[in-house]
């Protein structure tokens, strides 16, 4: 399915009141923004995950407001109609409502993207809420938050005791009052996950949660096989990086031979 017309945080809201599914797809350059896009992706997302799959970081803590910015602004220009959402790296947000609304003014004028997306629960609900009042569409993300892999220890399930799904329901419900659009699950229990989904008004966007969702989102490396290991929530649906080390193995071969070019 073709994008053929504007996506807009409206468009994704009917969508979830219509019980219709939508599709959401990391990016991180023209590229793979335009070929997302040409692929039925609805929105892409520009997740600090990039520093791992694209600039060979360990986690996405070394990932920088700039690279963002740079990142983000290539892949507006690869797309068409696909909204756009950037993630807000690790300490540009954390500080202050009026740092988290100095970074997104950063990043919505200087890339051109639709929404920012932050990570966190009740604890940057009024934030949230800062940035909404003036005009800024924010995402949010909870659950599995890997900006804080240093403070969990690992990139493993949340939500599997009881008193964790108690504050999930309660970070769900808290940035959703305080007015963000659309809500990340990553990595919890796919009972809790629906539960989320139908009591928020909100589109939810699972990624390692339950198919019950309004949206999933994957990470592009993974999902076309680029990545030398994915997460066991993350089906590869092709194997590219095969393709692309057979196609690079066939040439070098030729050119060692003098068979390239003929």
């Amino acid at each position: 399915m073709t994008i053929t017309k504007p996506v807009t945080a409206a468009t994704l809201l009917r969508a979830k009141q219509r019980d219709e599914k939508s599709v959401w797809l990391t990016a991180t350059d023209a590229t793979s923004a335009a070929i997302a896009e040409m692929a039925g992706a609805e929105v892409l997302l520009v997740g600090d995950s990039l520093g791992m799959v694209s600039l060979g970081y360990d986690s996405t803590l070394p990932v920088t407001l700039d690279q963002m910015i740079h990142h983000t602004a290539a892949v507006v220009r690869g797309r068409k109609f696909a909204w756009v959402v950037c993630d807000l790296p690790f300490g540009s947000y954390q500080r202050s409502a009026e740092q988290a609304f100095d970074s997104s003014v950063r990043v919505l004028q200087e890339s051109g993207c639709d929404a920012v997306k932050i990570e966190g629960g009740e604890h940057m609900a009024e934030t949230i809420r800062f940035l909404a009042e003036r005009g800024i569409a924010v995402v949010a993300h909870i659950g599995l938050t890997p900006q804080s892999v240093k403070k969990f220890g690992s990139y493993g399930k949340r939500g599997k005791s009881e008193s964790e799904q108690a504050q999930l329901i309660a970070d769900a419900r808290a940035v959703t009052e305080a007015g963000a659009v659309a809500l990340v699950l990553e990595n919890i229990p796919a009972e809790l996950a629906t539960a989320i989904t139908s009591h928020v008004e909100i589109p939810t966007v699972g990624i390692g949660a339950s198919a019950e969702c309004d949206a999933q989102v994957l990470v592009f490396n993974d999902l076309v096989g680029i990545s030398e290991s994915n997460p066991p929530f993350a089906p590869a649906y092709a194997d590219v990086r095969k393709v692309m080390s057979d196609a690079i193995s066939r040439w070098s071969a030729d050119v060692k031979a003098g068979q390239f070019p003929k």
